[in-house]
């Protein structure tokens, strides 16, 4: 299967020397957006990561028995972008303090969550995290409830959800940040 904006491959194999995680930031079409847009991001594909049904459908995932989240597996090169210039525009593209919802979306699917394929990866993020919450608690915000886990199985959404606002430019995207910026020099 093919990337619908930038023809590169969506599932592996991937080129050698690629990196892979998964970010939930909340309905994965926009957030699909952000990163496919990110200098340095080779692909990106939506699906389902940390529940416990295996390959679960849109509709199973939507009743929130299955525990997935909405996510985004993103596969980038280190040679062009930082994983923290990828964590930046994670924090900054949703409310990572709102638990299972982001805005008028409701439900353990729209939960914020980073899941790593590196000991580097969870490290980076765990820091990151650390980070933005002491500039949304300045800011007046709630603690930041994302979870930053090691990747269980992701499982691939069905493919009219891939690149889904390239497709349906007049699509659906309730994605939004606060509007505090993640310094990573602090």
């Amino acid at each position: 299967m093919q990337h619908f904006v930038n023809g590169h491959p969506i599932k592996p194999p991937f080129p050698e020397g690629l990196q892979q995680v998964v970010f939930a930031l909340g309905c994965f079409w926009g957030a699909e957006r952000k990163f496919w847009q990110q200098k340095g991001v080779y692909s990106t594909a939506v699906g389902y990561i940390g529940g416990d049904t295996e390959n679960p459908t849109y509709e199973e995932v939507c009743t929130g028995l299955t525990g997935h989240a909405e996510a985004v597996l993103v596969i980038y090169d280190l040679e062009i972008t930082l994983f923290s210039n990828l964590i930046e525009l994670f924090f900054q593209s949703h409310n990572p303090t709102e638990g299972m919802r982001q805005g008028n979306d409701i439900g353990t699917q729209y939960r914020s969550g980073i899941y790593t394929f590196t000991d580097i990866q969870q490290d980076v993020a765990e820091f990151a995290k650390c980070v933005y919450d002491d500039a949304l608690m300045e800011a007046g915000f709630p603690h930041i409830t994302t979870e930053i886990l090691p990747a269980t199985p992701f499982y691939y959404a069905e493919e009219y959800h891939q690149q889904y606002l390239a497709k349906n430019p007049n699509g659906y995207c309730g994605l939004g940040g606060l509007d505090v910026k993640y310094n990573r020099d602090n």
